[in-house]
């Protein structure tokens, strides 16, 4: 069975990127590229999933919705 998670990806100010998944709380990575950073996230959102299985515990949906909004400063 396969899952679908949107992901937030971030660039550091220092370098590199990070990205975490809303739907899984901690579940978070990095990597020194935007392409590096998804690979490091795919392998966490694995082992995320992997144990709630474990533990018997349902893979939870995703349950937000993603909008802009524009702020005039």
């Amino acid at each position: 069975m396969s899952h679908r998670f949107k992901v937030i990806v971030e660039k550091e100010q220092q370098g590199g990127y990070s990205v975490y998944v809303p739907a899984l709380p901690g579940c978070a990575s990095q990597g020194e590229s935007e392409k590096e950073a998804l690979n490091n996230i795919k392998e966490a959102i694995d082992l995320y999933v992997e144990s709630l299985k474990e533990d018997k515990l349902p893979v939870p949906k995703q349950d937000f919705i993603l909008k802009e909004v524009v702020v005039a400063a």
